[in-house]
């Protein structure tokens, strides 16, 4: 190779080393960004999720000194004084529930109703506030608004299924309608997922009615 060439190549050279360079000085806080946000992330992510635990402990913790109380009344205003983020409002609403019944029903259809449209909460909690809410409510909440919630619930698939279904053979029989209750008590019996508590109740119920029970 020639001087001339030797010496073109070493310039050529120079400014590819400039340019690269200049492009560090002008684009490298992107790659030194990048990395503080990686580490950053893990470590927000982790810190998040000591938060996370450390909260839903305090919280059970919370739950069970208001549950130790032996009056139903200093229970609720134990349960009242918690403070909650995201679902766990919806679970406190569901335990001040079960303690209001016993002392006022409005109330606790109330904090029923505020857990079933809770979006925060899984759906399996926010269907066993609606279905208990109109166990709780019965002839206080319409019929068509008990006859829509347990529609929805006895879907197939659905995890109150054999419960709702129980639910909606009470409701005909309220209305009179024996052989459609005598159906519906006869479908769940079918069912596999029912457990031994709910099929003896709903064998009790269905011969009470008349009904047939299947062999076997």
């Amino acid at each position: 190779m020639s001087n001339p060439d030797s010496f073109i190549n070493e310039v050529t050279e120079e400014l590819r080393r400039d340019k690269m360079m200049s492009y560090l000085r002008r684009y490298g806080w992107i790659a030194a960004l990048a990395v503080v946000l990686i580490v950053g992330g893990a470590a927000w992510n982790e810190w998040r999720k000591a938060s996370e635990r450390a909260s839903a402990e305090a919280f059970g913790d919370a739950v069970l000194a208001a549950l130790e109380n032996n009056d139903s009344a200093d229970r609720v205003r134990a349960l009242d004084a918690i403070e909650t983020t995201g679902a766990q409002r919806g679970l406190l609403q569901l335990m001040r529930a079960g303690e209001l019944l016993e002392q006022d029903r409005s109330a606790a259809l109330t904090a029923l109703q505020s857990a079933a449209d809770d979006d925060a909460l899984p759906d399996a909690y926010r269907q066993l506030a609606a279905l208990k809410r109109v166990i709780a409510g019965g002839a206080d909440i319409p019929l068509a608004e008990r006859e829509t919630v347990l529609a929805g619930l006895s879907q197939p698939g659905q995890p109150l299924r054999p419960l709702a279904l129980e639910q909606e053979a009470l409701l005909q029989l309220e209305q009179g309608n024996r052989e459609r209750a005598i159906e519906i008590l006869t479908d769940l019996l079918s069912q596999s997922d029912v457990s031994d508590t709910l099929r003896r109740r709903t064998s009790q119920l269905l011969t009470a009615l008349g009904g047939e029970l299947a062999a076997g």
